[in-house]
């Protein structure tokens, strides 16, 4: 028997609660893992509060993350005792996920657990670290650099933007973070960023065009934020997009593709390849400091990540959480 926090629906609608389980219940795959953590992703506060359609089948799992230790494998790069971990693949949605003390995976979503992460620092890092990580990643691939000028960060009291801000500030950038929590502004700074940018400055409709402040962007938000972004940066500077927090719709113009030659970069943590995956880690295990983790994540157990998902919706959490699902 194994405990998992489990999502089911039917006419009444949907119902969320912390179960005891048997084994012949996990889904097929290849590789079995013992859970050791997971963490709360806004996607997951999505599938368990319901104000999304996430969850693509019932019963349902969430946790679009997890890291543990393989008990068993199938598969030719996994053997018994290995820690990895995984982002992503649609865990969480279409295949029971992290919020359990098992899981039965494929084998080719996994990646090796860094040496220098314990399981409860790879959470706190966890898919929004990664995510950020790729978003870092974009920007400097496409040939940002320290010296053009200052990298906003919205979201920035949020999981990928506490991350980046802390690898940006690594790499030598200076960051501006956009947030409406005043009381934040201590962490942020802590953090690494220099400026900090009101969230109502983005908010709202903006000019197609505005005078250009930013080298590049690192934007969870998207709605009226990422077309404001996008008309503030500056000639042949790179936004990088991940998230929708604000909303999906893009209400911009091409000004600031055609007359300043932005560019404007989707990325995709989810069905990332393998390589692309391993560049993030690698990035995140060698430029994160272990201090930023701890000012980063908070812990919950299996059981009060329900709760917690609520507050994450409601804009009261800062940073990470972590999910301990032995507790």
């Amino acid at each position: 028997m194994f405990k998992a926090v489990v999502i089911e629906k039917d006419e009444s609608g949907q119902n969320v609660a912390l179960q005891n389980l048997d084994a012949t219940a996990l889904p097929e795959g290849n590789v079995q893992i013992d859970v050791d953590y997971s963490s709360l992703n806004f996607k997951d506060a999505l599938a368990i509060t319901g104000k999304s359609p996430v969850v693509r089948k019932f019963p349902m799992v969430p946790g679009i993350d997890l890291a543990g230790t393989v008990t068993s494998s199938s598969h030719a790069r996994w053997s018994p005792g290995d820690r990895v971990v995984l982002n992503g693949w649609g865990v969480g949605e279409t295949h029971w996920g992290g919020f359990a003390q098992r899981a039965s995976l494929d084998g080719d979503w996994l990646v090796p657990l860094p040496d220098v992460f314990t399981p409860r620092q790879a959470m706190a890092i966890g898919t929004a670290g990664y995510t950020a990580s790729l978003c870092v990643e974009g920007l400097l691939n496409n040939g940002v650099r320290p010296d053009q000028g200052e990298i906003l960060v919205t979201g920035a009291t949020g999981g990928v933007g506490s991350v980046a801000i802390a690898l940006l500030t690594k790499a030598g950038f200076t960051v501006a973070a956009s947030t409406g929590k005043s009381s934040e502004v201590a962490y942020l700074k802590e953090l690494g960023a220099t400026t900090i940018v009101d969230r109502g400055e983005l908010s709202a409709k903006g000019k197609p065009l505005q005078t250009e402040r930013w080298a590049g962007v690192v934007d969870s938000v998207g709605s009226f934020t990422l077309a404001n972004a996008c008309a503030q940066t500056r000639y042949g500077g790179t936004v990088t997009a991940c998230g929708l927090a604000q909303g999906m719709d893009f209400p911009a113009s091409v000004a600031p593709f055609i007359l300043r030659g932005v560019s404007l970069l989707g990325i995709d943590s989810v069905m990332a390849p393998t390589e692309r995956r391993l560049t993030a880690w690698t990035r995140l295990s060698n430029d994160l400091e272990p201090a930023a983790l701890d000012a980063i994540a908070a812990e919950v157990s299996l059981e009060e990540s329900i709760a917690a998902a609520g507050r994450l919706m409601d804009g009261t959490v800062r940073g990470r959480i972590v999910v301990d699902v032995n507790r």
